[in-house]
């Protein structure tokens, strides 16, 4: 598989996060688990997600290693916002127009992801 974030481009990869956000903002699943003002939380996912999908280190050059299990610990992380988190981000690829075999990878690695930061049952 070729890199990620060049085949989608840092354009596009951020728009897909504004637009995720955008839906995060409206679950009632997860929208608790964020701050009501987004900016810095987007700006820090596309640092990171630029990272996660093969482009530079700009979220290590700016905040230091992710360390996400720790990073998300302070907050009780269910299967079910696990899930939510998935299906905005997959809504947001589909807005955005991912080819569905990169979709399919990057989702692979999202899910795995997800499902390790879940830190509550209920």
């Amino acid at each position: 598989m070729p890199i990620p974030f060049k085949e989608i481009g840092q354009d596009k990869l951020y728009r897909m996060i504004d637009i995720f956000y955008s839906y995060v903002a409206e679950d009632a699943r997860i929208n608790h688990l964020f701050p009501d003002d987004l900016t810095e939380t987007a700006y820090k996912q596309k640092l990171f997600q630029t990272q996660f999908l093969g482009g530079p280190n700009l979220y290590n050059e700016e905040y230091g290693h992710p360390m996400l299990k720790a990073r998300h610990a302070p907050f009780r992380i269910t299967p079910e916002a696990a899930e939510a988190w998935l299906e905005n981000m997959d809504r947001a690829m589909n807005d955005v127009g991912l080819e569905e075999e990169l979709k399919a990878y990057i989702m692979a690695r999202y899910t795995l992801t997800a499902n390790h930061m879940v830190n509550s049952i209920d």
